[in-house]
């Protein structure tokens, strides 16, 4: 199913943002990504902005870029949109060498990543089934 029939039948534009050529491993990306879905726009720009990891800077970039596509695209509202979507996927890899002892090389692998993060406006609630216990 194509991406133009989802938004035919859900009636809602898809608001995203793309962060090509991040110089971050998928690895270190990942664990962020996954702390910011489900939340409040607000709160995720706040938790990113206390974050110590380094490359948060740059996913806090790209959820500002998406909350703007939503705002001047769309016509948004800023405080109900909340992250749908955060997900990233391996892009090129640099490589580069090291000389070391006895003329010997070293490879030095340096990997570029891309982030996707798609906002939505109204959030689904989530049913939870515990099971048939007796």
């Amino acid at each position: 199913m194509s991406k133009e029939t989802i938004n035919k039948n859900n009636k809602e534009k898809i608001v995203r943002s793309i962060n090509n050529n991040i110089r971050s491993s998928v690895r270190k990306l990942n664990p962020i990504l996954k702390g910011i879905v489900g939340k409040k726009v607000d709160i995720a720009i706040r938790d990113l902005q206390f974050s110590e990891k380094r490359i948060s800077k740059d996913i806090r970039k790209t959820l500002n870029s998406a909350v703007a596509n939503a705002e001047n695209n769309f016509q948004y509202d800023i405080d109900k949109l909340f992250v749908k979507e955060a997900y990233c996927g391996k892009k090129i890899i640099m490589k580069r060498f090291r000389p070391r002892a006895k003329g010997r090389a070293a490879p030095i692998l340096k990997p570029y990543s891309s982030v996707t993060i798609i906002l939505s406006e109204n959030q689904k609630k989530k049913v939870e089934n515990h099971g048939t216990k007796s």
